[in-house]
Order: C-alpha cells, then structure tokens, then sequence
C-alpha cells in the first residue's frame, strides 16, 4: 500500500475530527513521506486506502491540546501516549541533534 516510500520510521493510530468527519486511520512516517491510511472501523489496525500523503520534510506538529496534529486540512487526535512518537519524527528531520543515541542500533 505505501509503495516505494522507503523504510518506515514511526506509525501511531489517530482519529480524525472536525468538519471533514471521523474515521480510524494509522498515520505511517516512512524515510521519504508521511502517509495518512484510513482503516476499518471495528479493525483499526488493518488499513484499507491511502486517505493523504505529504513530503518527509512536512511537520507533524506542534501538537495542540487533545493531543491533536494537523495534516493538510485534516485534524488529527490520538492518545497522549504517542505524543513522543510525534515529537521524535519531527526531531529526526527538523532537530536531529536533540536526539539520543538509538540504545539498540542492531534491531
């Protein structure tokens, strides 16, 4: 489904709200994009479609109150637990010195 995209970095399950309605979708940070997959309402975590793309270079955040992103015109809940997971992709391609050494490099 993500086709030649290249290695995938981060993905985290978010909810999208507001005037563009809700759905399930698993937002995918691979070495060259990020890709917005919509999913089954019962199966979140079997993604059916493409839902947006955007260029590697596109922050996810800031992260607004809710925890909530905004991607295109789309905004974006998901659980506080993957508020660093959404910071960390950020930091690998905007504040790469900020972050810490990979404890496990082999995995």
């Amino acid at each position: 489904m993500l086709g030649d995209r290249g290695e995938i970095r981060y993905v985290f399950p978010a909810l999208a709200a507001g005037p563009s309605g809700t759905g399930n979708f698993l937002v995918v940070v691979t070495g060259t994009s990020i890709a917005v997959l919509a999913t089954r309402t019962l199966r979140s975590d079997r993604p059916v479609s493409v839902y947006a793309s955007f260029p590697r270079r596109t922050r996810l955040g800031p992260i607004l109150p809710g925890p909530m992103i905004e991607l295109g015109s789309t905004v974006f809940e998901f659980d506080e637990e993957y508020a660093a997971v959404v910071s960390a992709a950020d930091a690998e391609v905007f504040a790469p010195d900020t972050l810490p050494p990979d404890p496990l490099p082999d995995l």
